[in-house]
């Protein structure tokens, strides 16, 4: 039987908010393992590489270019019997790196229900019927929009920036601040349900302002910012600062003049992410990536509702009733990584402080850990899991074996391992960083003491 250790060589996307050329992760690791007609172009934005099964960039085997889709139908126990009866033999979970240059768009992904139900009235705009959690790891800083704010902040920006008060309209905008007033944070579940109620009542007055009154007003926006500096926004909240803000106002307006996005930025969280850090987005969860690179691991589909700082199809009706209008500071969405417990670290790895990562979101699809091999001749030992795995490499060199078979690998380099095989890393420099996806319905050899989160 063939050893389930398999280089992929994966597609790379141009969409025009990537970074341009050799800035690109994306491109570089699309470039290490190429496909016969790509080389990286001086000029063009590199956005997404994607590793694995799904059809709009299917990952294929460098050596036979049959789709890993293929592969893993044709021989079922590379994914286990249990993962392919539940995700009907794809693999569960999309495996990306990002490289992004300009704001993404303002965006949510459809739980299940509601995607079954968009692909089935418009499959042009969404081409499948699955839901979309997404996790997201800095590999370098990177700095987005995710969640609402705390309901303080939101009602701050109300009060000290006029223009955003008069888009969401003056009786909404106080409609919300006396509906929150005393009771911002109350955990009561009456009051909750009111608050996002409120908050979704002024979201959608904002979403549905007409294009030319927010041209208009995005300029005064841009003028105020510009003049008021560290005072722009009442200072700011107490998350930002009122120069942060400023900053990023007349950034976003640069690379999306007069766009809706300048004021959904004062409902939603602004956070930064150094390297190594992580969150995660539940289905319905609005967001927009602003820039940095990241490895994102997601469920495997393709839906986005979007509604601002794009040029393709927005659908802001689908989005304001489709979001939780979960409100909390970023810091409740940010993930806290853990030790993986199911890997071995030899000497020089134990010695020279290498890690293993684990950051393991509370759903099925999957999760990821990080290798940081931080000394030559370091080894990691994976243990045997009951499903698959995809490895890539953004740094360093080293070597990845599985039974008698030992492969190269390099940054941009990528792996699948079948279920049941165990995987040993070995670093050939003083940095060799590695990431693992991987989906395990019940556990490894020790299943009863793993649970999820």
């Amino acid at each position: 039987m063939q050893v389930p250790l398999i280089r992929l060589q994966c597609g790379v996307n141009s969409y025009d908010w990537g970074k341009v050329g050799k800035d690109s992760a994306a491109a570089k690791f699309a470039a290490a393992t190429p496909a016969d007609d790509f080389s990286i172009q001086d000029d063009k934005p590199y956005a997404e590489l994607w590793m694995g099964t799904h059809p709009s960039n299917p990952s294929k085997d460098l050596t036979t270019k049959r789709t890993l889709l293929d592969l893993v139908q044709d021989n079922q126990a590379l994914m286990s019997k249990e993962i392919n009866e539940k995700f009907e033999n794809k693999l569960p979970f999309l495996f990306k790196v990002l490289s992004i240059g300009k704001a993404l768009s303002i965006q949510a992904h459809p739980n299940k229900k509601l995607a079954e139900q968009l692909h089935k009235r418009d499959s042009k705009n969404y081409p499948d019927d699955n839901h979309k959690p997404e996790m997201t790891i800095a590999i370098t800083p990177f700095d987005g929009l995710c969640g609402f704010r705390p309901l303080a902040e939101i009602s701050h920006f109300l009060s000290t920036i006029p223009v955003l008060k008069n888009l969401v309209g003056e009786s909404e905008a106080e409609a919300y601040q006396s509906t929150i007033k005393g009771q911002e944070t109350s955990q009561k579940m009456d009051d909750e349900e009111k608050n996002k109620k409120a908050l979704q009542t002024a979201f959608s007055a904002l979403m549905r302002s007409k294009k030319e009154e927010v041209e208009k007003a995005s300029r005064e926006l841009v003028e105020t910012a510009e003049k008021e500096g560290p005072d722009f926004a009442g200072g700011g909240g107490p998350s930002n600062s009122g120069k942060e803000l400023a900053d990023l106002v007349i950034r976003l307006n640069k690379q999306f003049p007069g766009d809706i996005g300048l004021f959904v930025l004062f409902f939603l969280n602004y956070v930064k992410l150094e390297v190594g850090e992580a969150m995660f987005l539940k289905a319905d969860d609005i967001h927009a990536y602003l820039s940095g690179d990241i490895i994102e691991c997601m469920a495997a589909s393709d839906n986005v509702v979007r509604a601002g700082f794009t040029p393709k199809f927005k659908d802001v009706d689908t989005l304001v009733s489709m979001l939780t209008y979960n409100y909390a500071p970023i810091e409740e969405q940010k993930m806290d990584p853990i030790d993986y417990p199911y890997v071995t670290l030899n000497r020089d790895a134990y010695s020279s402080g290498s890690t293993a990562k684990l950051y393991d979101p509370p759903i099925e699809e999957f999760s990821v850990v990080k290798i940081d091999l931080k000394k030559k001749g370091a080894k990691a030992t994976f243990e045997q899991i009951a499903g698959p795995s995809i490895f890539i490499c953004t740094t360093g060199n080293g070597r990845i074996s599985v039974g008698p078979k030992v492969e190269e690998v390099k940054p941009g380099y990528v792996y699948f391992v079948g279920a049941t095989a165990e995987v040993v890393l070995e670093s050939e420099d003083e940095e060799f960083t590695t990431f693992k996806a991987f989906c395990e319905l019940h556990g490894g050899e020790d299943a009863g003491e793993k649970e999820k989160l």
